[in-house]
């Protein structure tokens, strides 16, 4: 009898998404220093990312970096798309970031979405949820 070999996909881990990203679509992005999507778009251009920030008309950039409005107008790859938005407006985000051909999408710290989750996983997205892309960055990169 002949065996056929098995494959499977495993999701990788936060600290992978990390390691493997270049490009990361940063929605929520705020223009004032005391938010915490400012800090950590800071954190992460520093680290040498090439980061993207995602927010409405009412801003032309941020760091210097020129905005756009949605994941739609990126013209590049997209490795991961961390959003600083509630809740409510992940499940939107979900589907502009699987629409967009994005490797994994990442909600910061204290948020969380069931359906979210859900329409990243059956697009075959990776997901995290409630984890702050700085801190894990810091943790694992700069022990």
């Amino acid at each position: 009898m002949a065996t056929r070999a098995l494959t499977s996909v495993v999701p990788r881990s936060p600290s992978e998404i990390l390691r493997e990203a270049r490009t990361i679509a940063l929605v929520g992005a705020s223009p004032q220093p005391g938010r915490p999507s400012h800090g950590v778009m800071r954190y992460l251009l520093e680290q040498g990312y090439r980061v993207i920030p995602v927010r409405p008309r009412d801003c032309d950039e941020v760091l210097g970096i020129p905005c756009v409005t949605s994941l739609a107008e990126i013209d590049e790859p997209i490795d991961l798309v961390d959003v600083f938005r509630r809740e409510e407006h992940a499940p939107q985000h979900a589907r502009e970031a699987v629409a967009a051909g994005a490797g994994a999408f990442w909600l910061q710290l204290g948020l969380r979405s069931t359906e979210a989750r859900e329409i990243c996983i059956d697009a075959g997205l990776e997901y995290v949820e409630d984890l702050c892309t700085a801190v894990v960055h810091r943790l694992e990169f700069r022990g």
